[in-house]
């Protein structure tokens, strides 16, 4: 199903929102299932390539550069290119990553592969994340969310799956050979999709004012708290699984650690399905001023845990606390920053990214000075420094009458049109 939105003489003929929507979330799937397998197979890649936690941090820390690089060059290239291109480039990394971790003789090969599957992550949500604020301009908050609920939701299918495939003496390639069945589907999906331009090329907005949305003292403030809120969350999540097998799991079934990361996930994705009725009720920014506050709680406790159980409500806390900070912190910034377009969205996702791959070598440090626990524990001082600094943006917006998303002149136009033909 088709539908005609934009802004000129010209109108462009897109699929409907549906149909864009699903595709979209079907790609943020790989992306998640990509990050839960490799999660999980830390010990058998670590062994197979002979590298300690620290190396082994930087290796994994590339997968975080990639996205990074790719997302920031992705975020540019959108209005000059198109969403559809930025999505073939993606399946293209995807596909050619996995295959060469699979076949990788040895560590700078591993290395290679994982930076290209970075770039495929970030070429991934470089694209959906403006095309999803384009077709849903009149709630981008909610249905970025929505989207982002398959982020934790490809983590419970990978880390499931890969937790399965072990119970069935499955090897670490075959796991990763999984990971190609969704990629080839998302890529099919977007090859037969037409996509719109984005929000900020429909309305009209210069180039120019564009990059000049970058320097707004707000936005750079937002950069920083993206920071902390990638390190707090992805930074952390990629070491649950082994974390959790050295302690809780340590004298039992190791491979049960993978379990932790899927119910963290699993939380996860019902809190970003039914984000909707929280954000209305808290706004975005007391909704991460909120968030901040558990997930300092929730990392502490993870820490201190001592058995299954504990684990489970420990982690529980956690998931809870950073379910909202990427979607909200994107949508904070959609919605705020309009006219910054997919250039804006861009920076935020290569400096949380860049964040996480800096988390890495550093919670490889900590586990190796403080050991498993303790390596959480350290980093529960970062969401607290974030509630802080939420809670001043919150006051500030207080003194002027409380949280306001900025609309562009068309986006009303270009949310009906879209709505029309979701009808």
């Amino acid at each position: 199903m088709s539908t005609n939105v934009g802004k000129g003489a010209e109108a462009q003929s897109v699929s409907s929102p549906g149909s864009i929507f699903f595709a979209s979330c079907v790609s943020l799937v790989v992306t998640a299932m990509v990050f839960a397998v490799r999660g999980d197979i830390m010990g058998d890649l670590s062994g197979h390539f002979k590298l300690d936690p620290v190396q082994f941090g930087w290796v994994m820390g590339l997968a975080f550069w990639g996205f990074t690089i790719s997302i920031f060059i992705g975020g540019q290239l959108c209005d000059l290119l198109g969403m559809k291109a930025i999505m073939g480039l993606a399946f293209i990394f995807h596909l050619s990553g996995i295959l060469l971790t699979i076949f990788a003789p040895g560590y700078v090969v591993l290395a290679v592969a994982t930076l290209v599957i970075g770039m495929g992550n970030g070429f991934v949500e470089a694209a959906i994340n403006p095309l999803t604020a384009t077709i849903y301009a009149d709630r981008k908050t909610q249905k970025l969310n929505a989207l982002h609920a398959w982020w934790p939701g490809g983590l419970v299918i990978g880390s499931v799956a890969s937790f399965l495939l072990s119970q069935y003496g499955q090897t670490w390639q075959v796991k990763m050979w999984m990971i190609v069945i969704p990629t080839i589907i998302y890529g099919i999906m977007f090859l037969r999709l037409k996509l719109p331009a984005t929000e900020r090329v429909q309305s009209g907005i210069s180039t120019g004012r564009m990059y000049m949305e970058a320097l707004r003292l707000l936005f750079i403030v937002w950069l920083v708290c993206m920071v902390l809120t990638a390190a707090t969350e992805l930074g952390t999540t990629q070491w649950v699984s082994e974390i959790m097998k050295k302690t809780v799991f340590a004298a039992s079934n190791q491979s049960a650690g993978i379990l932790v990361l899927a119910w963290i996930s699993l939380i996860m994705l019902i809190g970003r399905l039914f984000a909707g009725p929280v954000v209305h009720k808290l706004s975005p920014i007391g909704l991460l001023i909120g968030s901040a506050a558990i997930s300092a709680v929730g990392l502490y406790a993870m820490g201190r845990v001592t058995s299954p159980v504990s684990a489970y409500v420990a982690s529980f806390i956690f998931a809870v606390g950073v379910c909202y900070f990427w979607p909200t912190m994107l949508g904070v910034t959609s919605e705020r920053f309009p006219r910054g377009g997919a250039l804006l969205m861009g920076l935020m996702g290569a400096a949380g990214m860049a964040s996480a791959g800096l988390a890495q070598p550093l919670l490889g440090n900590l586990y190796k000075t403080y050991g498993a626990g303790g390596a959480l524990r350290n980093m529960a001082i970062l969401p607290v420094i974030l509630v802080v600094v939420f809670a001043i943006v919150f006051i500030i917006d207080l003194t002027k009458g409380g949280y306001k998303a900025e609309r562009l002149s068309g986006s009303d136009e270009l949310a009906a049109a879209m709505a029309d033909g979701e009808a």
